[in-house]
């Protein structure tokens, strides 16, 4: 074995990208991440980059200018960027949330608008559920849209969009209670707006502000921001698909294409810590040998290299598993939970081999000991995840008495 999580079963086509993207990283990425990273600075050069290799549209089909691949590619390729630097990974992804929801739920006309555009990196896309008082109840949103002629007049607050700056294209889920007695359902009665702005921050069209970057721990370069809507108007055909009161079924679409990139975040994570322990293993030595050759140090690599396998293999599966057009919230939940988790013991793992360096900001292990917190919270918490799979597992195991 030359390397953990090797994906058997690829095509030529999708080693050759994933060769592509490790040698990206490798070179472009993992020399600069950790200064970029304390100064809190966009990379705006990798981002060029990514556009360069045509990562922006790796989703998006060929007929609208993208490379037209799989889930499971992109999420391998996801894997390779968290690898070298996980706010690069979080660049993409909410483009890719955004590119996936146009491309299943979208109008032809809304396609052809902007799908396009997308696979070039040319229009960026962010999307927005959460709000500062909900957390991870996404029924209880209060920003709501009401119909006016030909517009909506938008109204709420939204918070924590991660390239909530950058973007040039939002997915916003409001309440619209249009044509829905009372009564109904709250998640029936949810719409997702496509909002075009420029990128930047303050009043980035009328009616909608980007106050600012938020100040984060960790994952610092992406911005991740507010977004206040204050009698914004939008048009109606900018309603994703066309009709209300399908915005909560096209969210969490989405959002499982999203828990399978997290739970890829959390495999590049735990990956380059396993690298960085086992070389730092056989640089330190105490008691006349590195301490690689101590029994205590071997246990912790063998525990560490067991969980990025078995955090990649479900990764895999679930990320197969939608590509197979079958429904995988069960098997997205369950990689989110356990890669995310396994992340966090892996990079834990290895900042304790570094021992007192490993609190030392001139050590990589310091930059992932502040990163891998977040994967607990993005798309759902550890808690969210297992009131999904244990639904789910009711749901296949229902009782016959």
């Amino acid at each position: 074995m030359s390397r953990l999580a090797q994906t058997h079963g690829l095509t030529d086509v999708q080693q050759e990208i994933l060769s592509t993207v490790r040698d990206f990283v490798d070179k472009e990425i993992i020399p600069v991440a950790t200064e970029l990273e304390h100064r809190d600075e966009y990379p705006q050069q990798i981002v060029d980059g990514l556009k360069e290799l045509g990562l922006f549209g790796l989703m998006i089909p060929e007929e609208y200018g993208g490379l037209g691949e799989s889930l499971l590619t992109y999420a391998l390729c996801v894997e390779e960027i968290a690898r070298g630097w996980m706010s690069v990974s979080g660049i993409i992804n909410t483009h890719f949330i955004v590119a996936y929801m146009l491309k299943q739920h979208g109008t032809q006309e809304q396609k052809d608008h902007f799908l396009p555009r997308m696979a070039q990196g040319e229009v960026r896309g962010a999307f927005s559920m959460s709000e500062p008082a909900l957390g991870s109840d996404v029924s209880a949103i209060s920003s709501k849209a009401v119909r006016d002629g030909d517009e909506y007049v938008l109204n709420g607050q939204k918070m924590w969009l991660t390239n909530g700056g950058t973007s040039t294209l939002v997915a916003v889920l409001t309440r619209s209670d249009e044509g829905h007695t009372e009564g109904t359902a709250p998640h029936k009665s949810m719409t997702t707006f496509l909002v075009e702005k420029e990128p930047g921050f303050g009043e980035v069209r009328p009616g909608l502000t980007i106050p600012g970057k938020i100040d984060k721990m960790g994952y610092k370069g992406v911005d991740t921001t507010e977004l206040v809507m204050d009698d914004l108007r939008i048009p109606a055909n900018r309603v994703l698909g066309g009709e209300t009161g399908r915005g909560f079924y096209q969210m969490m679409d989405g959002v499982e294409v999203g828990r399978v990139n997290v739970a890829a975040r959390g495999c590049g994570v735990a990956q380059r810590a396993f690298e960085l322990g086992v070389s730092y293993a056989q640089q330190r030595h105490t008691f006349g040998k590195a301490i690689a050759q101590h029994q205590a140090i071997q246990f912790k690599l063998a525990e560490m290299a067991t969980k990025v396998e078995a955090a990649h293999a479900m990764m895999v599966n679930a990320a197969r598993k939608k590509d197979s057009g079958e429904r995988n919230d069960l098997e997205a939940g369950m990689a989110k939970y356990l890669a995310s988790e396994y992340c966090k013991e892996v990079v834990e793992d290895a900042f304790r081999i570094h021992g007192g360096y490993g609190f030392s900001k001139e050590y990589e292990i310091e930059r992932l000991y502040r990163e891998a917190p977040m994967l607990l919270i993005g798309e759902g918490t550890a808690e969210i995840q297992k009131m999904i799979i244990g639904r789910r597992l009711l749901e296949e195991y229902r009782f016959q008495g």
